[in-house]
Order: structure tokens, then sequence, then C-alpha cells
């Protein structure tokens, strides 16, 4: 109701680590543990008036609700719900109402079951190996289940970077490299769906247009919205727009686009983003940790931001220099853009138009921890 749950200053003492605010809030687990119980508990009474033991053998049970208040009102003079209103043994004899059968998600025809076949070897001796396929964006995930093999098989020390390089012509469907772990690298020559890199947890992704194209990249979407939700390591680097809620939630990931649209970095907690080229508006709402570099040489930046938590600053310290450097030259290696091209060609008058957005809050920790 304080609408403060981004900016650690909840009166209540519920959504922030402030040790002062925190100290406000007289509830305890046990509570939660104790109403919880007395769910429950009004529950099984209500169960035994209707005569049932178990929650399931209430599913599917539309003959115990009582409909009158639901259907008797000026709306819905005319409607007929009768049909819906029974249960399904009734409408279909003889069916059952839980499970009736086996939910498939069609992971037997999942990419990455080739893939996990092609990187056996690294999976197993953790060697390097190089992989390229097809793409089609009904190819969902892809690299989630290799992930998942990585994980089971090399624990938290997962693989060294580029381990597994994987390479793939075409669209990618939603959720490209999610939780996609480090050791794996995708790169993509294509265009990406939503959710590109959602929660990436240490691989690498990259994605740029076709060679062959004619259009300029940096002008054109090549990915959709949320991209790097939730991520907390790794590296992504897009050579071109991609859309909405862009790096939201991001608590450590790196990564280089050539424009975003609305609610860029939001609630970002770490991490770096550097956006060469325009953002849409409420830029870094909530935003409380990590850093973005914005290249804004015509200035439209300021407008675009929403600074309840961070400042804008220009780029003075040597370490944000380089650091900013080394992330452009590595999306130009990785991507061959054009724009990056021309902004390390032109370092001293470009950096002048790069603004550095850095969180209050973060700025103060750090300051105090030198």
């Amino acid at each position: 109701m304080m609408r403060k749950c981004h900016l650690n200053t909840c009166p209540v003492g519920i959504a922030t680590q402030d040790p002062e605010l925190r100290a406000k809030f007289k509830g305890k687990p046990e509570h939660v543990v104790n109403y919880l119980f007395m769910v429950a508990e009004d529950l099984r009474g209500i169960m035994a008036e209707l005569g049932i033991r178990t929650v399931n053998e209430m599913i599917g049970r539309v003959d115990l609700l009582k409909t009158d208040e639901a259907i008797d009102h000026w709306k819905a003079d005319g409607l007929d719900l009768s049909n819906m209103l029974q249960p399904a043994k009734v409408v279909f004899e003889g069916t059952q109402f839980y499970k009736t059968m086996q939910q498939d998600h069609g992971l037997d025809m999942a990419l990455d079951n080739e893939l996990i076949r092609q990187s056996r070897l690294a999976l197993e001796t953790g060697d390097k190996v190089d992989i390229e396929t097809e793409i089609i964006n009904t190819n969902r995930v892809v690299g989630t289940m290799l992930s998942n093999e990585v994980a089971k098989r090399w624990k938290e020390a997962m693989l060294p970077e580029d381990t597994i390089n994987i390479k793939l012509n075409g669209s990618a469907g939603q959720s490209l490299g999610a939780w996609l772990a480090k050791g794996i690298t995708l790169t993509v020559e294509g265009d990406a769906n939503d959710y590109v890199g959602k929660g990436l947890s240490g691989g690498k992704i990259i994605v740029y247009p076709p060679k062959n194209s004619s259009f300029k990249a940096e002008e054109s979407v090549i990915a959709g919205n949320v991209n790097l939700y939730g991520a907390t390591a790794g590296e992504a680097y897009f050579r071109g727009i991609v859309a909405e809620r862009f790096a939201v939630r991001n608590s450590g990931a790196v990564a280089v686009v050539e424009g975003i649209g609305d609610h860029g970095c939001e609630y970002m907690t770490g991490g770096r983003v550097v956006i060469l080229g325009k953002t849409g508006r409420n830029f870094g709402a909530g935003m409380s940790g990590g850093i973005a570099y914005v290249w804004d040489p015509e200035n439209d930046f300021p407008k675009q931001c929403n600074t309840g938590t961070f400042e804008l600053e220009p780029l003075a310290s040597i370490d944000d220099i380089l650091e900013l450097k080394a992330m452009i030259k590595k999306h130009f290696l990785y991507t061959d853009s054009p724009v990056a091209k021309n902004i390390l060609d032109n370092w001293e008058q470009s950096l002048r138009h790069f603004a550095k957005v850095m969180p209050t809050d973060y700025k103060r920790v750090l300051d105090n921890a030198v």
C-alpha cells in the first residue's frame, strides 16, 4: 500500500534490509505456520460436511458448487450454464475426474536431446566441442536441459568458458538459454523470441542477424521481451534492438545491446549493462544495484529515466572507462557490430556521450567499503 517495496524504506519492515526498519516487523515464521494450520483445519471441516475425505476427490465435483449466487444477476439473464455445472462423468459417461492421462510436455522432441548427444565428450571429460545446427521458433528453452546435464556432472564448478560452443542458425523460440550454465556458449545467427537468457547462470549468449542481411541491425529488433530476467551470472551480446523489460531483476550478468524498449533494468540488483542506443521510458525503476552505461549522443536518455533510486553520472573513473571499453570490445569481437566499431574508433569523442546509471544505495555501500 505504501508503494515503497523497491526503495528499501518499507515503513513496516517487510520489504527492506534496513535493520532499524526490520525491527518494526513483529511477525514470525511461526505465525505463518499457525495460520496455514488453521486454513487446513477449516478446509477439513468443509470437506467433512460435503462427505469428502481427500482434496483429490473434490477435483471436478462441480455438482457441489453453490451456483445461485453466481448466476442470480441481471447480467446473467438468458444464460444457460447447466452443461458447465454438471460433473464430467454425467456429460461424458465413464470418465474420471483426477489425472485421467499423463501430461506430455514433448521433451522427447526437444532440440536439447541432440545437443546433449553431441556434447557427450564435454560432459564426460571436459574437452571442448563445437556444434552447429538449425533452429526454429518452436525450439524453446534451448540449452536448458543441456545445462542440467552440465550441473549434474560437474556440480558447482561447471565447465570452463566456451567448452560447449553451439552455433544456431535461424529463429530461436522462447527462453533461449534459460538458466544457461557456465561453460556453454549459444550463438544465434538470426533472431530470438522472448525471455532470452532468463535466469542466465554463467553461460554466454550471442545474437546477431544473418551475415547476408541488408538491413541495419541497430535499427531492427533482434530479440523479444523480458530478456535476462532474473539473470545471476554470465554474458549476453545482442547486435540489434530488444523489446521491453530488458535485464529486469538482473543480479549479476553482463550484457551489451544496441537499444531497448520500456522498463529496462527495472529492479536490477547487480551486474553490468551497456546500451549502445536508445532506451524506452521508465528506465531503471527500482534499480538498487549494478551499473548501466548508456550511449546517449542526442541527450535523450535523462527524460526516459525513473530516477527514484539512482543518479546519472558522467564517466570519470578510470576503472569505469576500462570496464566499459572492454565490454564494447567483446561486443564487437562476438557480433562484428558496426556501432561498436564506430564507438571504439572514435573513443575519446564517444566517451563524452556515455551516461553512468549508478544506484544511490549501491554507491553509498561502495563508498563506505573504501
